[in-house]
């Protein structure tokens, strides 16, 4: 009996095939574009759509685990959600309490790396083929929040603040999954190539749909969150359709996590491997952070004297001009092309941060936050025009001094 409630809880998780990691990178980009779609195109806010998706994900979680084995609509059902609540906490610790991409992405590195310390030290195992009880599925589902957060943090540290953007970000990221897949043919252990490669999958998705989503002035294809969200969830759909029926990815019976490699050796991989990527990734983040730097003063050497002692940031007429065709909307009562015109600001701001940000940090900070209470108040749910006008005036005031 023992034997047989183990194998029913193996199936709880899809066998890693070719089907498990398209559906992974369709779920994150989903993750991307359906918190952009529900907090942008639908007006929920930030904090709105985080509350609508924590719930929902909270509801999904409720029936994964009272599951008794692998069902790929409440398991996949169950990713797209912690993809989205995922992307979501990292924008709120972004956009709502000001902690920049590069301190996420290390808070969240390190808390990943703890989490998988944890789960290890309590059940000798990472492996997902191994979770047969309640306490390693909710050590899996943990990680999986832990991995999409930190996977936004880096793809959005990477796409924007590094100026990198969405489709070097993605050849970037596909390169490093490319690399471990072949150091696991090479005798990379397979749960820890495994877990590398998942969260790298995140940066990947996310890039991709920011790619196919953004306005093709901004370095997209403009096809916009709606249709975005809308094509990968009926991709997404189809495949799990086809996995109930075929039933392809149902884990054997005769799986077994025995074939992790114990002690030293399992040790000395990880050690190397997050040496590698540590050093990779401090490494690229001080080259970029340089050129940057380096670029600053070929950029400030085209602007007159006048305007770069009464400006930190250099010219932002740009950013002015977007703040006051959106004022003049609101003022004119077009409170819906006022939303629409706002997104120019976001995107354009976004864009500009990697150059921007190293002239002046205070001073970036300063017009960001004026920036992000004109989002968060001309998309409200309930739009109120004289806050609206209030956080406009004040954008604009910022910039004419920044």
């Amino acid at each position: 009996m023992k034997t047989n409630n183990t194998n029913a809880m193996l199936s709880k998780v899809p066998e890693v095939t070719i089907y498990f990691w398209i559906i992974k990178i369709l779920c994150t980009t989903v993750g991307e574009t359906a918190a952009d779609f529900l907090n942008v195109n639908l007006g929920f806010g930030l904090t709105g759509t985080s509350v609508v998706m924590g719930v929902l994900l909270l509801v999904a979680l409720f029936f994964q685990f009272r599951a008794k084995k692998y069902t790929p609509s409440i398991y996949w059902l169950t990713v797209v959600l912690i993809s989205i609540f995922g992307t979501l906490v990292t924008d709120n610790l972004t956009d709502n309490m000001g902690i920049s991409l590069e301190v996420s992405t290390t808070v969240f590195s390190v808390v990943l790396m703890l989490t998988f310390v944890l789960w290890h030290a309590k059940e000798k195992t990472l492996s997902i083929h191994s979770i047969f009880t309640k306490r390693r599925e909710a050590f899996y589902w943990l990680t999986i929040l832990f991995t999409f957060a930190l996977g936004t943090a880096a793809g959005d540290l990477m796409a924007e603040s590094l100026g990198f953007g969405y489709l070097v970000t993605g050849i970037i990221v596909f390169a490093v999954i490319a690399c471990f897949t072949v150091a696991r043919r090479f005798g990379l252990n397979a749960v820890l190539a495994f877990w590398i490669i998942y969260i790298m999958t995140r940066p990947l998705g996310a890039s991709l749909g920011d790619l196919l989503s953004q306005p093709q002035q901004f370095g997209g294809l403009g096809l916009g969150a709606t249709i975005t969200s809308a094509i990968f969830l009926l991709a997404i759909l189809f495949i799990i359709i086809f996995l109930t029926v075929t039933k392809r990815d149902l884990v054997a019976s005769s799986t077994e996590a025995a074939t992790e490699m114990k002690g030293y050796a399992i040790f000395r991989q990880v050690a190397v491997v997050v040496s590698v990527l540590v050093l990779a990734a401090g490494s690229g983040y001080y080259w970029r952070h340089a050129s940057l730097q380096d670029a600053l003063p070929q950029a400030q050497a085209g602007q007159s004297v006048p305007a770069v002692q009464a400006s930190p940031l250099g010219d932002l007429s740009s950013f002015k001009k977007i703040a006051e065709d959106t004022l003049s909307l609101v003022n004119a009562g077009d409170m819906s092309g006022a939303k629409t015109r706002v997104d120019d600001l976001e995107h354009s701001w976004d864009n500009a941060e990697s150059k921007l940000k190293p002239m002046n940090k205070t001073k970036w900070t300063e017009v960001d936050n004026a920036i992000d209470k004109v989002l968060r108040q001309v998309r409200a749910v309930h739009q109120d025009a004289e806050a609206c006008k209030t956080s406009l005036e004040s954008l604009i005031a910022v910039t004419s001094t920044s």
